[in-house]
Parts: C-alpha cells; sequence; structure tokens
C-alpha cells in the first residue's frame, strides 16, 4: 500500500461521521480522543469494528473519524456505515462481503416525530370519559 488514504461518510440516526482510513498499524481516533476513550461501552467498541474483522483489515489501517449528532449508539453506527464504504473504495472486492453482512445500508431508522394533540409520537393523552 502507498501513502493513500481512503475517506467516506456514514450515517445513522442523527449523527455523520466522515471517516479517514490510511495504511497502518490499527489505532483509532475518535474526535481528536482514542478510540477506548470516547466509547467505553465495549459493544459499541465491537459494532465499530465489525466491518474491519470481517474483511480481515483492522491491522491493516490506521482510522480517523469526525463524528458529529447523534447519541453514541448513532454515532458508533454511522462510524461502522463511514468504515465499510471507505473500505469499498480501499478494495471493490470486499464490496460483496460488507453488502451480504448489511454494512453498506444506511440505516433509515429515524426518531418519529412528535404529533400535535398527543403526548408524543404515538402516545396519547389520558382520556377521561366523566
Amino acid at each position: 500500500m502507498t501513502n493513500l488514504q481512503y475517506h467516506a461518510v456514514g450515517r445513522r440516526k442523527e449523527a455523520v461521521a466522515r471517516v479517514f482510513l490510511r495504511a497502518g498499524n490499527g489505532s483509532f481516533l475518535v474526535n481528536d480522543r482514542p478510540f477506548d476513550e470516547y466509547f467505553p461501552n465495549d459493544v459499541l467498541k465491537m459494532v465499530i469494528r465489525q466491518p474491519l474483522q470481517l474483511t480481515e483489515t483492522a491491522e491493516k489501517f490506521d482510522m480517523v473519524a469526525v463524528v458529529d449528532g447523534g447519541g453514541s449508539a448513532g454515532q458508533a453506527g454511522a462510524i461502522r456505515h463511514g468504515i465499510a464504504r471507505a473500505l469499498c473504495l480501499f478494495n471493490v472486492e470486499l464490496r460483496g462481503t460488507l453488502k451480504k453482512a448489511g454494512l453498506l445500508t444506511r440505516d433509515s431508522r429515524m426518531k418519529e416525530r412528535k404529533k400535535y394533540g398527543q403526548r408524543g409520537a404515538r402516545a396519547r393523552f389520558q382520556f377521561s370519559k366523566r
């Protein structure tokens, strides 16, 4: 590998992540902080590493992610989506593996909006007959 850098954008819920993959030894930075410090939750770490482990490229790349918006779960999903898309730029043959695992599809599930005359998206105000 040469001194190339692969860049992709990942999205999930309200979070947007810009992911940069460079040839390296597997170090992760998220918003200029170490990966383990930014995501203390083990499940979220596993979610983020999923595309790299699936394609067996975990030790080949250094990752830098700039993520904005949403909560920690949404940000982890956005980073995962960005990594998967960047890996496709690195090697087109990985696309089939990532597509089969569903990592290239943007998860479009969003929070449903609150409706007028109601307490929430689906919840109604308490009804009193008398």
